[in-house]
């Protein structure tokens, strides 16, 4: 499950790809939808939880889970309140479901376990410009991970440019092409079963290089940057099956890569709590108190 203020980059409203489209949208209750929409880079439909805001003009809100994807039924929309929490909030909040052990990111080559994998591709090409022609948003967007995603949402503001104004990095340990890092990341495309030389190719090489956020923090300069773990005590936040280890090594990660920005001068809230195991009670506080910092970026 391992693996984040400021002057704001504009987005810009960006065109769907030509071959990205809803392929389907079902009713959730309230506002909310499921919308399918169809990846011409995965070549398959991909479903997304989408709570709608009310009315068009809103800012987007990407909101990544943790290493099953939201496919197991562990995700931001079964086990928080977003739904109670954005309910009266200006934004579109998008939850795609998916994506277990992959890391979100592109793999360079179709895996015998995964198959074929690019989310990158989609996150920050396909479904951004379907989601701004469907609701008519204000083109900014914002992205955030928790968990092996919270490395994730890091890695695709960078390779995103201007696509997200802001991300926020939840309960994750950011990875460095380093033995560490090669090792850490390795190891959740293991879990799901594939190879990690058809993600990212030889370890160490340009691929991995291209995707370390320790060396590529720079290119996060003018995003809002929020950064949050814990120390993996059990607190009064935490709900469900505590995990202490995770939550530290997750704490140690997270300083870390605040340090990283804080060495560049790039302007980021790091929140480390005394108390927290890794639970969703503690994802949900962090999210709680991450919006507004996301909010001021991209409304």
């Amino acid at each position: 499950m391992v693996c984040a203020i400021v002057a704001v980059v504009g987005g810009g409203r960006a065109a769907a790809d030509p071959g990205a489209h809803v392929t389907g949208e079902a009713p959730l209750g309230g506002r909310a939808a499921q919308i399918d929409v169809y990846s011409p880079a995965m070549g398959r439909v991909i479903q997304n939880k989408v709570i709608k805001a009310a009315g068009a003009g809103a800012p987007t809100l990407y909101l990544l889970t943790g290493a099953g994807g939201g496919a197991d039924g562990i995700s931001w929309w079964d086990n928080t309140d977003v739904r109670h929490f954005f309910a009266d909030k200006f934004v579109n909040v998008v939850m795609p479901v998916g994506g277990a052990f992959t890391l979100y990111t592109d793999w360079i080559s179709d895996d015998p376990a995964v198959g074929r994998v690019r989310w990158e591709t989609y996150l920050t090409q396909e479904l951004p410009g379907v989601i701004d022609g469907l609701l008519g948003t204000n083109g900014r967007n914002a992205i955030a991970g928790v968990s092996m995603s919270a490395a994730s949402a890091l890695d695709l503001a960078i390779q995103g440019g201007p696509r997200f104004s802001a991300v926020a990095a939840l309960s994750g340990c950011p990875w460095a092409a380093d033995p560490t890092g090669i090792a850490m990341a390795s190891a959740q495309a293991v879990r799901g079963g594939g190879n990690p030389g058809n993600m990212w190719g030889v370890p160490g090489g340009p691929a991995w290089r291209e995707h370390d956020v320790f060396a590529n923090a720079g290119r996060l300069a003018g995003k809002a940057i929020f950064l949050a773990a814990a120390t993996g005590a059990p607190g009064a936040a935490d709900r469900g099956l505590p995990m202490p280890p995770l939550e530290t090594i997750a704490g140690a990660c997270t300083a870390a890569f605040a340090g990283r920005l804080a060495q560049l001068g790039i302007p980021a809230v790091h929140v480390h709590r005394p108390t927290g195991s890794h639970t969703w009670g503690q994802f949900e506080s962090d999210l709680h108190e991450a919006w507004p910092h996301l909010a001021a970026a991209i409304s």
